[in-house]
């Protein structure tokens, strides 16, 4: 392996013009028994050339129900350690291994044993959106989806410690009357949605539904006219596709709203104006924009970066993500 490639955590090694990279990709594919798993937040392309598109936990989930040898995680960092959890036996190739996530680096596993040693008695409730390391000093992990369901599971006097998303504790407080400790931590995409903007486009388009996800700030979900998941949004969507939409969670998410519903206007909200922000229309996360159609075929070529987790934390981690299916 080159040491620039290591060095950058990626191969972006250019190919000859005339090469077509979806093509390829597709061809290689075949040829390696690889599937490729892409978020919601990547670039068309990138879905576009994919086998499966959703959330991470599910596409995690459904790269351990494929009979592939190969997985390829097109999102960020903690999603493919996600997949390697619930796939063991599989290689799971990562494009960009830069392609962190904001919300997952606000929560240190070394910080969360401390707090949870100066907690004695909580339990531990972590989003799914947390490096392996994390999951694996958690009593039962949550996404967005059903981080309400699993929550209403616990006795209504548990101490529980909710992290790292504090927007998204802040949310389930609200709609279950707890008062769980909460993290500070947040995604920064997710923080920048601007009331003011979603204010100002109700009133170019004063039938559209605001929609928007629970990572989001308190006064955003306040004005929303529906909060959920990436997933729970796409099916609203789906199931009232003569609505217009205003969309508070990350753009990406637009291409697929597009394919399903093509005669439907939707709307990003931009994020809040700062220095140097003026003009833009879109909130993007630059970690899941790293994956490109170039690296994905260098990274099947090649079979590398690959993603491995330690074994003593993987089975600490896997624990709570089978606890959190058994209960939601």
């Amino acid at each position: 392996m080159k040491k620039e490639w290591i060095e950058k955590g990626c191969i972006d090694e250019p190919v000859d013009e005339s090469v077509d990279l979806k093509k390829e990709i597709r061809r290689l594919c075949k040829e390696k028994d690889a599937v490729i798993m892409a978020h919601y937040y990547t670039v068309d392309d990138v879905q576009e050339v994919s086998d499966f598109i959703g959330d991470s936990l599910a596409l995690a989930r459904k790269a351990a129900d494929t009979k592939a040898k190969i997985i390829v995680m097109c999102g960020v960092h903690f999603m493919a350690e996600t997949c390697k959890l619930l796939s063991p036996d599989k290689k799971v190739l990562c494009p960009d291994l830069t392609a962190g996530c904001s919300l997952a680096d606000s929560c240190r596993a070394e910080d969360l044993r401390e707090f949870k040693e100066s907690h004695p008695g909580y339990k531990v409730v972590s989003y799914v959106n947390t490096t392996a390391a994390v999951k694996a000093l958690t009593d039962v992990v949550v996404t967005s989806g059903n981080a309400k369901r699993v929550i209403d599971t616990f006795p209504a006097d548990e101490k529980i410690i909710f992290g790292p998303d504090y927007n998204l504790g802040s949310y389930i407080n609200a709609v279950t009357g707890r008062d769980m400790l909460l993290w500070h931590g947040g995604c920064h995409v997710h923080e920048r949605f601007s009331v003011a903007e979603i204010v100002r486009l109700k009133e170019a388009h004063p039938e559209a539904v605001v929609l928007a996800h629970p990572e989001c700030k308190g006064p955003v979900l306040a004005v929303a006219d529906v909060v959920g998941s990436t997933a729970v949004l796409l099916e609203y969507a789906k199931s009232h596709p003569s609505h217009e939409y205003i969309v508070a969670t990350e753009a990406g998410i637009l291409y697929e709203m597009r394919r399903a519903c093509p005669d439907t206007l939707f709307i990003p909200v931009p994020p809040e104006v700062t220095e140097g922000s003026a003009g833009c229309s879109c909130n993007e996360c630059e970690y899941m924009k790293k994956n490109t159609l170039l690296k994905i075929y260098n990274t099947l070529r090649h079979e590398w970066p690959e993603v491995d987790v330690d074994a003593a934390i993987a089975r600490d981690a896997v624990a709570p993500i089978e606890r959190m299916l058994k209960l939601s």
